[in-house]
Parts: structure tokens; C-alpha cells; sequence
């Protein structure tokens, strides 16, 4: 049993006992950092893995207080731990979260490299009458970095599931989520919020014409023109399905939100996209419905996502490359 021979392991003090001989040459072959400190404190075994990742030799530490060899350890969950084993007999595992390298160690070889990750246990067991406790140190840096590996790779799935793959703005999905939150917001705080919804004119001639490649060209400069007319950072811009698009204003007066669709729209017409022949307009233009959340009227994401699309009607039908604002009369070109 270890029992029998922990303190007199050859990694400290040099014991003629075959058995402890072959003892010590297993626990230097132990993968993980092995320290056991007597009642006082004090170690009396220290593995090679623990020689190779702290720099200091067995002779070196071997009797000194845990604390005087690692001083930074003093009031700590590992200093806790050990007190607890040694005192109440109580094991421990410390939780990674609190801290994730508590020892100064490295690895092997690469002593002023950053310190490697660490899972810690703290067992107490008896030799004799003597309480000691055992101190297991795994380097987790590995797992550590295939965590952290997922978890950015999961958040790289995670966002680019809302965004538009041609476009680069957000999704149908993203656009969804980003209403609700802000109706939310606006819902909790007594805030303003509009919603415009868009939609290049003649955009059927337009891809007849031209060629589903240069339809979605036309797609990705009227996305990014309208992404770059919004500069809040709350401000979303969307693709909301084909060629229509939305923007989500948050703290946006129906006032504030006709302006600026107008403003979207009079920029969307001034890049001069040329048009295909059997279109209304020379240009590309676009016709913008805007409709705003109202705590005694369009309070949830269906009524204000249905005002805003009667809106765009209203001005499609109105003779397209202008505003309507729900409840509202259209807003022409100028």
C-alpha cells in the first residue's frame, strides 16, 4: 500500500527498502504533479513532474513549509484545501473556475513560459497515526485550449447563423431576434422604437435583364449602402427576405424614422444603378415602409412587422421610390 511508504519515498530521502525504491520510481512515472505535505505542512514527497515544471529538486523543497516554497498560495483555495485535509480529513477538488493555475509551473523545460492550466485535488489519508494529505496537479492547458477552441468556434457558428451569407448584414433569423430584443427594451423602458421595411423596385426586371450574378451584386451594394447609413450601434440592418430589407431603429420617434428612411432612400437612389429598360425608374430605387411600437397601439413584433409591410405596400402602390409611414401619407421622391 502507498501508505506504508510515502514519507520515505527516494524522491526526497534515499531509503535502502527495495519496495520503496520501486515505489518511487512509479510515482515519478505518474503524469501529474504528486506533493505530500505532513501535519505541519511540510513536504515530504515531491515527484519528478513537479522537479520538471517548477524548477526547483526534490532535496531542494523537501521539508519546507508548502506556503514558504510557494508563497503566493497563502490565503488561497489551494491554502483552504490543505488546512481542510490536514485539519477535518476533508478532500478536495479546487474549482478551476476561481482559479486556473494556482502553482507557479510550466512546462517542462520552458520555465519562463505562461503557466499551464491546472486541475488540483487534495486528498488526506493516515500513515500510522500521522494525518498527511496528498496534492494531485494535472496540466489541463490542453483541454483548456480545446475548450476554448469550441467555445470560439461555437460563437463563429452562432453568429454567422444570423448573418445574411450574401449580403453580410443580418439574417431573417437575426433580424428576428434583434426585434424582439428591442421591442423588449422598448416595452420595459416606455422607450421609442421604429421598424422600416424595404424593397428595391422592379427588381424582377431587374434580374431579368442583367443576370441572377449581377441581381445579387445589386443585393450586396444596396445592403451595405443601407448598413452604412445606420451609426448607432443598436441600429440593425437586415436582409428580410429576396430583395426586401428591414432596419431596426431603437429610440426612433416616427418623425425620426420617416426622416431617415428618406434619407436611406435618397441614398440608394444617388449611387445611379443602372436599371434594367422595361423598370419605372433610369435607376435603382427603393420604396420603404416604416411603422413604430406604441404602448397603446403596435406593442409586439407581428403588428409591427404587418404595419410596416402595409406601409411599403401602400407605397409600391403609390408609384414606388418613397416612404410611407403606417397611418401616414407617402413621402415622394424628391
Amino acid at each position: 500500500m502507498i501508505d506504508s511508504f510515502l514519507i520515505e519515498l527516494p524522491v526526497i530521502t534515499t531509503a535502502p527498502d527495495p519496495a520503496a525504491s520501486f515505489s518511487s520510481h512509479a510515482v515519478n512515472l505518474v503524469n501529474c504533479g504528486i506533493i505530500v505535505l505532513d501535519a505541519d505542512g511540510r513536504i515530504v514527497l515531491w515527484n519528478r513532474w513537479m522537479v520538471t515544471r517548477s524548477g526547483r529538486s526534490a532535496a531542494r523543497v523537501g521539508g519546507q513549509l508548502l506556503l514558504d516554497v510557494f508563497p503566493e498560495l497563502r490565503g488561497s483555495r489551494v491554502d483552504s484545501a490543505v488546512l481542510a485535509a490536514l485539519i477535518d480529513g476533508i478532500s478536495t477538488n479546487v474549482p478551476q473556475s476561481q482559479s486556473r493555475a494556482p502553482f507557479p509551473l510550466r512546462e517542462a523545460g520552458s520555465l519562463d513560459g505562461e503557466r499551464i492550466d491546472q486541475a488540483v485535488s487534495i486528498t488526506p489519508f493516515t500513515d500510522g497515526k500521522a494525518r498527511l494529505c496528498m496534492i494531485e496537479i494535472r496540466d489541463v492547458s490542453g483541454a483548456a485550449g480545446r475548450e476554448r477552441q469550441l467555445l470560439e468556434h461555437a460563437e463563429s457558428l452562432r453568429a454567422r447563423s444570423y448573418v445574411d451569407g450574401l449580403t453580410g448584414i443580418a439574417n431573417r433569423r437575426g433580424f428576428d431576434v434583434a426585434l424582439e430584443r428591442e421591442l423588449r427594451r422598448a416595452q420595459r423602458h416606455g422607450g421609442a422604437l421604429a421598424l422600416l421595411l424595404m424593397d428595391i423596385d422592379s427588381f424582377k426586371a431587374y434580374n431579368d435583364h442583367f443576370g441572377h450574378q449581377q441581381g445579387d451584386r445589386c443585393l450586396t451594394t444596396v445592403a451595405q449602402a443601407l448598413s452604412g447609413m445606420l451609426k448607432r450601434p443598436a441600429d440593425v440592418a437586415a436582409r428580410y427576405g429576396g430583395e426586401e430589407f428591414a432596419a431596426i431603429l431603437p429610440d426612433t420617434s416616427p418623425e425620426q424614422a420617416r426622416h431617415h428612411a428618406n434619407a436611406i432612400r435618397a441614398h440608394v437612389a444617388a449611387l445611379a444603378l443602372a436599371h434594367a429598360p422595361a423598370a419605372i425608374r433610369e435607376y435603382v430605387t427603393l420604396s420603404i415602409g416604416v411603422a413604430s411600437f406604441s404602448p397603446g397601439g403596435l406593442q409586439d413584433a407581428p403588428a409591427l412587422i404587418e404595419a410596416a409591410d402595409q406601409a411599403l405596400y401602400a407605397a409600391k402602390r403609390g408609384g414606388r421610390d418613397r416612404v410611407v409611414v403606417h397611418g401616414a401619407a407617402a413621402l415622394p421622391a424628391t
